[in-house]
């Protein structure tokens, strides 16, 4: 058998000579203040009087901080000396518990509308030995003299024999927290990216949708799940018999695709990867129909989605349509939008030349004289909201039709 041998070293220190750094952990102690309140009402005070000194009438118990807190009155006071000259208030702690710190406050209600409450309060005010310290279950806080009883009898606190008593109660915990023992990175979650390939797949689907031409399969539970108005039609009273093909009415076939995907995936498409719409103009028609599909199937994500970015895309040549989809959809911040951009005297002329302004007379009329209004109220020096100018998407499109296809 050989011979172990063994040297040792100071370990109160660590070496110069170490070549790798010295590990340094750290914690972090935290203290927070949970507060509560609770209001007591004691109906009936003046039978209440001559129940003895010492005895007490309770609130229920009510939780703050994890503990159960009660509030004692005592009509005849607490204790002996004071012989039934005044009432006495406690908060007591009504649940076990070991040196549990806390503020509290107490306050006797003033009933005349003047607020001109008796408070004693912790709260606000510097402690010098910190918050108090109950040590076990039944310790109290409050007053043996909170008030004298002559005086409450002739006083507002009093009111159809009435008295209202707040409680606010703050308590104390710290902890400290040390580092992870662990790290695992736990990946964003994929759920959409799933659904997307479920609807890509065609797999298990169970109803048809024919669209201006087009048929869409999808999945009944999904669209149900997503849709109350799908969730209607497709296993309402009243739903459709025939879920081989639902025929869709005043939609778009690229529209309704949009909105499967919205459905499926929860974001908005990318318009140029789906339907290869790369300009302005054809982004901000689409986003107009789809606001409306959105509107229709009650899609509140996806309706806010095409709000905010018609609020980004706002142009001359598209602003007027924009305006009527807004006011036709209850879409308040889009309309306000439209009317500050339409105000401003260097675009109002050009957006006035626009087939679509003639089309935001015919249906929104209302409109037109809120429109009035912002003209009149704007100054030289106004900003529009959306930060666009007057930029124009693809010049020279005045001359379209308001209803343009996507297609």
């Amino acid at each position: 058998m050989g011979t172990i041998r063994a040297t040792t070293a100071d370990l109160s220190k660590p070496t110069s000579t170490s070549s790798s750094p010295v590990p340094t952990t750290t914690s972090t102690s935290r203290t927070e203040t949970i507060n509560g309140s609770h209001e007591f009402k004691i109906g009936g005070y003046s039978p209440s009087k001559g129940i003895g000194i010492g005895k007490y009438i309770a609130s229920d118990t009510f939780i703050v901080g994890g503990y159960a807190w009660a509030i004692y009155f005592y009509p005849d006071g607490k204790s002996l000396e004071d012989n039934a000259t005044y009432v006495s208030l406690f908060i007591a702690l009504a649940s076990e518990g070991t040196d549990v710190r806390a503020l509290f406050e107490l306050s006797l209600m003033d009933q005349s509308g003047k607020e001109n409450h008796k408070v004693h309060s912790h709260f606000g005010r510097a402690l010098e030995s910190g918050p108090y310290t109950l040590k076990y279950r039944g310790s109290m806080w409050g007053y043996k003299r909170f008030f004298k009883r002559t005086q409450i009898e002739t006083s507002d606190y009093l009111k159809d024999d009435t008295l209202v008593i707040r409680c606010c109660v703050g308590v104390v915990k710290s902890q400290t927290e040390g580092p992870k023992a662990y790290t695992i990175a736990v990946p964003p979650s994929d759920i959409s990216k799933h659904f997307g390939k479920l609807l890509e797949s065609g797999k298990r689907t169970d109803v048809n949708f024919e669209v201006d031409g087009e048929v869409y399969a999808a999945h009944k539970l999904v669209l149900a799940a997503r849709s109350p108005v799908f969730r209607a039609q497709l296993f309402g009273p009243l739903k459709d018999q025939n879920t081989e093909c639902i025929k869709v009415e005043d939609i778009e076939a690229p529209v309704f695709k949009a909105l499967l995907y919205f459905i499926y995936r929860n974001t908005l498409p990318d318009m140029e990867e789906l339907f290869g719409l790369n300009s302005k103009w054809a982004s901000t028609l689409m986003a107009q129909h789809l606001l409306a599909a959105a509107d229709r199937y009650a899609l509140e994500r996806l309706r806010l989605l095409c709000e905010a970015k018609l609020c980004e895309d706002v142009a001359i040549n598209t602003v007027a349509t924009t305006l009527a989809l807004a006011e036709q959809h209850q879409c308040l911040q889009l309309k306000a939008i439209c009317l500050k951009f339409i105000a401003l005297p260097e675009n109002l002329k050009a957006v006035m030349q626009t087939d679509g302004f003639e089309y935001l007379k015919e249906s929104c009329p209302s409109v037109i004289t809120e429109l009035l209004q912002y003209v009149g109220r704007i100054g030289e020096h106004s900003v529009i909201a959306c930060g666009h100018g007057n930029e124009s998407l693809d010049g020279g499109m005045n001359g379209r039709r308001v209803k343009q296809r996507l297609h």
